[in-house]
């Protein structure tokens, strides 16, 4: 057997720790997770940031559209590879089986130190807003930032179904709050006279042309996380039939909860306090409820917190089971309790966030994840052309709609949202190279020692066969 050829979760159980995951996940789950990590304190910030870009209804909601659009077949995009490598591991499984074991590691490796870092900033977040809900914590952020991941890793440990409900729980809570913000500024608040008839931009200095890209890139990075279900496809019951309505409907139901808070916003807010606004539903809330409405959005702001924390926590460990399992990470990686939980992928990911969050030092690595995050959206677009033209028999339950168009037109939307990200930022860029390089250094010193253990234990997998 060639290991770099080889499908993630193709090494034989005789030769891996004993444990395994269980496959009790449905749709619910698959859903839930989408919102979970999408809906986030994105939509709570954006719609202001992009008013004052656009500065009119009609931009607004049509860039909102574009960007439901490019996630939606972002989604298709992966889910054909979802289908077709039903593994846990998400965009690792896909470029490892594309592309060989170093671009699958580096891929593995950025991908999880993004999650890692995104789960620290979120934890901080968290603090910050449970201080603003409640004074008495002051000066205790770190702190909850630590108690909020120690009590969802230990929610995680005792199980895949206590972390799957924890998903569903909270993303149908932060869903609900969310529509029931749209209801109220609906009811009680006040159409906002004039809203679109003078448009209001805060033009960067490139102009309109810039503004819109600028616009369309706030989108984008506030609909990141319409992939989140794609880890969990060994766990699916079906993941054939389960994956793609899952995807899908995460997707939709996210467009539809960004398209109506903007619509609620413009029914209560004028265009030109939305435009520069850096809390709009904050603003909106205020207007319709008083100062409960400060209290309303600071309590949906805790939750949604929760549920991202709790998506990224149930995602990093299948990250390292995966890597670990194709031993391109020790193998102790994929230990497994009867609970279906990768136990030591837990700790360490938990172990690393918390560290992250107490120290303050994960700002300079949320930059780098702005960078990286389109980067590993690649890797899978590229991988899907690979694999199609490669393998073009291996199964493939569910087949992107408008293959190759539908399909290219993401890989070239995200390159040059990649370029953009990239020349916008080159100090946090290079650090970007840096963490890239370091992992391939790791891999060249240390794993390609490893290369002919690892293919002399398949080889021996495969003659016990």
């Amino acid at each position: 057997m060639n290991a770099t050829a080889a499908p993630a979760g193709s090494v034989r159980a005789s030769s891996q720790p004993k444990g395994r995951l269980l496959r009790i996940l449905g749709v619910s789950f698959g859903i839930a997770v989408i919102v979970g990590d999408t809906i986030g304190s994105g939509i709570l910030r954006t719609p202001g940031e992009i008013a004052g870009y656009l500065g009119s209804r009609s931009w607004i909601i049509g860039i909102w559209l574009v960007g439901a659009l490019y996630a939606l077949f972002c989604t298709l995009s992966v889910t054909e590879l979802g289908t077709m490598l039903p593994f846990a591991g998400g965009w690792y499984v896909y470029t490892r089986r594309a592309m060989g074991d170093f671009p699958g590691f580096v891929v593995g490796c950025s991908d999880w130190v993004l999650q890692t870092a995104s789960t620290a900033y979120l934890a901080v977040a968290f603090g910050e807003f449970a201080v603003a809900f409640q004074p008495v914590f002051r000066g205790h952020v770190k702190l909850l930032a630590t108690g909020v991941l120690v009590a969802l890793a230990l929610l995680n440990w005792l199980g895949l179904r206590t972390g799957s409900r924890t998903q569903e729980a909270t993303s149908l809570v932060k869903a609900i709050a969310l529509v029931a913000f749209v209801i109220a500024c609906l009811i009680a608040g006040h159409h906002a006279a004039g809203a679109d008839a003078a448009p209001v931009r805060v033009l960067p200095k490139g102009g309109l042309l810039l503004a819109f890209v600028m616009a369309i890139q706030a989108v984008i990075v506030t609909y990141d996380g319409w992939y989140a279900a794609i880890y969990f496809t060994e766990e699916n019951k079906n993941a054939a039939k389960e994956l793609p309505r899952s995807s899908i409907g995460g997707v939709l139901a996210c467009a539809a909860i960004f398209l109506l808070v903007n619509g609620a916003l413009f029914h209560v807010l004028p265009m030109a306090q939305l435009a520069h606004s850096q809390m709009p539903v904050a603003d909106a809330a205020k207007a319709i409820l008083g100062s409960r409405g400060k209290q309303f959005i600071l309590l949906v702001s805790l939750v949604a917190a929760v549920s991202t924390i709790n998506a990224s926590l149930l995602m990093t460990p299948r990250i390292l089971f995966a890597m670990g399992r194709d031993r391109l990470l020790p193998l102790w990686l994929t230990r497994v309790n009867a609970r279906g939980t990768s136990t030591p992928a837990l700790l360490i990911g938990t172990l690393l966030a918390t560290a992250l969050a107490v120290s303050g030092s994960f700002e300079t690595l949320i930059a780098i994840c702005s960078i990286l995050f389109v980067a590993v959206y690649l890797s899978g677009f590229v991988s899907l052309v690979v694999l199609r033209k490669r393998e073009p028999n291996l199964p493939r339950p569910f087949k992107i709609w408008g293959y190759p168009w539908s399909n290219l037109g993401v890989l070239l939307v995200s390159s040059a949202f990649l370029v953009a990200a990239v020349v916008a930022d080159l100090k946090d860029a290079l650090f970007t190279f840096v963490l890239i390089g370091l992992a391939s250094l790791f891999y060249f010193l240390l794993l390609r020692r490893g290369a002919y253990v690892r293919s002399r234990l398949l080889a021996e997998a495969d003659a016990a066969d």
